[in-house]
């Protein structure tokens, strides 16, 4: 089980990103949070399978129709188990 830290930049605050992020964790099996920041960006942290991980980034990666995302920061490191799904958080 592995872990990455995302931060997504660009129109990604206002057009649903989060709910987008929540929607394709739970479609791709990972679990974490999905949270904005205040510089408008919006940070992502998620656990799992390799995989499923590197599915789940490509999708945030092209994030939803109604945003556009920039650049996409990423560090990766082992998973800790401290989420039991994944959440919006505020």
């Amino acid at each position: 089980m592995e872990r990455f830290e995302a931060i997504i930049s660009g129109r990604v605050q206002g057009v649903g990103f989060r709910f987008f992020a929540e929607a394709e964790a739970i479609f791709h099996g990972v679990h974490g949070f999905a949270c904005n920041l205040v510089d408008g960006t919006v940070e992502v942290v998620a656990e799992g399978e390799k995989e499923k991980l590197l599915k789940f980034l490509h999708a945030l990666e092209k994030g939803p129709p109604t945003g556009h995302v920039e650049k996409v920061k990423k560090s990766w490191g082992d998973a800790t188990g401290e989420f039991k799904g994944f959440s919006i958080r505020h």
